[in-house]
């Protein structure tokens, strides 16, 4: 490589301002800790063991800011996921990489003549119908570079709600890794409602850790790691590891926004982290800077430590992925069973009915106060069960039928919200 950039790139990393390199944000060091279980040569043993490793990288640190793709950015993330990825290494050495990108309306914006990211929807979805053919060639004429093949996974959140559509993204997801292909995956803004958006790629990225089996998560920001506070103000301390919400206490995140070309924040970033973590995938968030540290088990960033262990797929997503149709009110003694004995939720448990909902739709189980303390999958319709209120599946099942003798949401369908 004969220019400047080339010749940085070849050091690996990920370009900062114009391009650039820096060592941390504002370019300070960030080698305040080991932030983690460490091995041999103070590597972090999370992530040196990992050999399925989905990365997720925010539009911030791929565009400028004006909208628009910076080639500069995606080159060097390539070079850093191709070296990571053990391009030329021994089959039992490599690493299998899935890339969730965000970028797509960030590079519909200029091509669209448009300043800023619109904020209404229809112009979001047109936005991202044009960015992201313009996201994935970038990326596969970059990824062409080192012979490696890139797929477009284009997810909505029925697809990892619905058990057919999800099984179908694992398969899809798997079958490309095996043939050697690294899947980049990103919402499908194109088509997406608010009803069926993730939100962020922050939780989808959370989302496929576990969906394809993720030994990591490593999510990259324009941030180098969790602060106690805002990274801004002096005195801002990183903290270096996160081994539960205990952790977390007094900690600001602020909120998740819209500013520039990204729709997040940290918070949903430390949301993200706390989705994987309890089922048992190890989170490093740092900036897209560090992502070659990163990768290489080298204590940069926040390291999330596992939390859990991996639940049942639609359990995840019932908890985080869903939208609630409705509501169940509960009295105290249902709210003792459904939370602390993790018991089906009965008719006679139930105060109140709300929303409009089917059999087989998400609902919130609510306490006396109001607040949702479980989540769960229906199994009436919500015109059905004004009726059954307070009372016993054996009275139910003699006044109207066997039919009845059953739960409202079955335990094996719920999740207690944390």
């Amino acid at each position: 490589m004969g220019t400047e950039a080339g010749k940085r790139r070849e050091v690996g990393g990920v370009p900062g301002v114009a391009g650039g390199y820096q060592d941390g944000v504002d370019g300070r060091s960030t080698s305040d800790g080991t932030g983690g279980a460490t091995g041999a040569g103070g590597l972090r043993e999370d992530v040196t063991g990992a050999r399925r490793i989905v990365v997720k990288v925010g539009s911030s640190s791929l565009t400028t800011a004006l909208g628009g793709l910076d080639a500069d950015r995606v080159d060097a993330l390539v070079d850093v996921l191709a070296k990571a990825g053990g391009i030329g290494r021994e089959p039992s050495l490599a690493r299998e990489i899935v890339l969730v990108s965000s970028g797509a309306i960030a590079a519909g914006l200029a091509p669209l003549g448009l300043s800023r990211r619109p904020r209404d929807l229809a112009r979001q979805q047109a936005a991202a119908s044009v960015g992201q053919g313009l996201l994935v060639a970038r990326y596969t004429a970059s990824f062409a570079r080192y012979g490696v093949r890139v797929g477009q996974v284009l997810l909505t959140s029925d697809d990892i709600s619905r058990r057919t559509h999800y099984r179908n993204a694992f398969r899809t997801l798997d079958k490309l890794l095996a043939m050697g292909a690294l899947p980049i995956v990103n919402e499908n803004d194109t088509v997406a409602t608010d009803e069926i958006r993730f939100g962020d790629n922050d939780r989808l990225a959370a989302l496929v850790a576990h969906l394809v089996h993720a030994d990591l998560l490593v999510l990259l920001s324009d941030v180098d790691g969790l602060y106690d506070g805002d990274p801004r103000r002096p005195g801002a301390r990183r903290i270096a590891e996160v081994a539960g919400p205990a952790d977390l206490e007094g900690v600001e995140t602020g909120s998740a926004g819209r500013a520039g070309v990204g729709t997040g924040g940290m918070v949903t970033k430390v949301e993200a982290a706390g989705i994987a973590a309890a089922a048992g995938i190890p989170v490093v968030l740092t900036s897209a800077v560090h992502a070659a540290d990163a990768l290489a088990g080298r204590p940069t960033g926040t390291l999330f430590r596992r939390t859990g262990k991996r639940s049942a797929d639609r359990l995840l997503w019932l908890a985080h992925a869903s939208t609630p149709r409705g509501a169940l009110r509960l009295d105290a003694g249902a709210v003792r069973a459904v939370v602390e004995r993790r018991t089906s939720l009965l008719p006679a448990g139930l105060t109140g009915v709300e929303g409009r909902f089917t059999a087989g739709d998400p609902v919130d189980l609510l306490d006396e106060r109001g607040n949702a303390v479980a989540r769960g999958l229906v199994n009436y319709d919500a015109a059905e069960l004004p009726r059954l209120l307070g009372r016993s599946t054996r009275d139910l099942a003699a006044e109207l039928g066997p039919a009845y003798e059953r739960e409202v949401v079955h335990r094996d369908d719920l999740v207690v919200l944390r």
